[in-house]
C-alpha cells in the first residue's frame, strides 16, 4: 500500500537523489517545483523503493506523475493503480512523454489513452543561444540589449538571502503594474514565488538581480534541472525598462548554464502573452508532454 504526505523541505535531500536516477527534463521532475506549488495542486508526495511518486487533486479526480527512479516500473503504477482504485478515483498519469510513453505501451498494451497538453509542453532552448543572442532571428533582441546598456546606468548581483524583502516589495509593485489579482493564474503564480523566495536558501538556488540606478528592475531565479538542462523557475522585470527581459535573461544564464547544453523555460500555462513571449527566444524543441488515462 502506497503512502502520501505533505510536502516537507527535509523531503529534497531523498527526493533529489530519485529524481536524479531518471535524468528527466520536464519541469515537474524538480523538487523545487513540486514543493513551491503543492498548495495550488493539492500535492502529496511519496516513495516506493527507489522511486519518487506525487498525486496531485483529490478524489475522484487524482492525478499522478509518471515516477521517477529506478527499479520495476510495472510493479510501482500497478500500486499507483490500486491506490486510486482505494480512493474511487479515476487513474490519469501526468508529465508523460514519448519516452515514458513507449514504456507504458509495453508493459500496459491497450490500457490507457493519451492527450495531448499543449499547454504544458515545456519549451527547451540551447543554453549558448539564450547566452550570445546570436543570429538573425534574435537580432531584435540584441537591439533591446543594446538600447538598455546604452540608456542605463545598470548592475547585476547574484541574488542572496539579503535581498528577499527587496525583492518581495519588487514582486508587489509588479503585481499591482499587471493586476494580478484579476487573474487566477498570475494569483496562483504569487503564492508560488512567495514560497520560494522564502525558502530560497533552503532550496539552494541560483538567482540574479538587476538593477537601474540601484532600484530592481529584474530578477531571476532557477537551478540545474538535470545533467544537462538548466531551469528557470521565475524570471521578472518591469516591461517599460525596455532591454530588462534579455538583459537579465543572458546575465544569468552566462554565468549558470556554460557546461550545460539545454535551458527549460518551463510551459506558457496556456497564457497568449507568455506563449509570444516564449516563442520568441526560438526554442530549439518543445519538450511535449501527456496525459494518459487508463481504461
Amino acid at each position: 500500500m502506497l503512502e502520501f504526505k505533505k510536502i516537507e523541505l527535509k523531503d529534497k535531500v531523498w527526493a533529489d537523489s530519485l529524481l536524479k536516477l531518471s535524468d528527466f527534463r520536464g519541469a515537474e521532475y524538480c523538487f523545487t517545483n513540486l514543493f513551491i506549488w503543492d498548495g495550488i495542486y493539492q500535492s502529496k508526495i511519496g516513495r516506493y523503493k527507489d522511486f519518487l511518486l506525487l498525486r496531485t487533486g483529490s478524489a475522484p479526480d487524482f492525478r499522478y506523475l509518471y515516477p521517477a527512479g529506478k527499479g520495476d516500473v510495472k510493479e510501482v503504477i500497478e500500486l499507483m493503480m490500486e491506490d486510486a482504485a482505494r480512493c474511487d478515483s479515476a487513474f490519469t498519469l501526468i508529465g508523460v512523454t514519448e519516452q515514458t510513453e513507449q514504456v507504458l505501451n509495453s508493459n500496459f498494451p491497450d490500457r490507457f489513452n493519451f492527450y495531448s497538453g499543449r499547454d504544458t509542453f515545456d519549451y527547451i532552448y540551447e543554453s549558448e543561444k539564450l547566452i550570445s543572442l546570436s543570429g538573425k532571428k534574435l537580432q531584435p533582441k540584441r537591439n533591446h540589449l543594446n538600447y538598455f546598456t546604452s540608456n542605463n546606468n545598470w548592475s547585476y548581483e547574484e541574488l542572496n538571502s539579503s535581498m528577499i524583502n527587496e525583492i518581495k516589495e519588487f514582486n508587489h509593485e509588479w503585481c499591482a503594474r499587471v493586476e494580478c489579482k484579476k487573474y487566477e493564474t498570475l494569483s496562483w503564480e504569487s503564492c508560488a514565488v512567495e514560497k520560494c523566495l522564502d525558502n530560497y536558501h533552503l532550496l539552494n538556488l541560483r538567482g540574479g538581480v538587476l538593477r537601474v540606478d540601484g532600484k530592481i528592475v529584474a530578477y531571476t531565479i532557477g537551478e540545474i534541472l538535470n545533467s544537462d538542462t538548466v531551469i528557470i523557475h521565475i524570471e521578472k522585470a518591469f516591461s517599460e525598462v525596455r532591454g530588462a527581459y534579455p538583459m537579465i535573461n543572458k546575465e544569468f544564464l552566462s554565468r549558470v548554464a556554460p557546461g550545460y547544453q539545454y535551458v527549460n523555460r518551463e510551459d506558457d500555462i496556456g497564457d497568449e502573452g507568455l506563449r509570444k513571449a516564449k516563442e520568441s527566444y526560438y526554442p530549439i524543441f518543445m519538450l511535449e508532454k501527456f496525459y494518459a488515462k487508463l481504461f
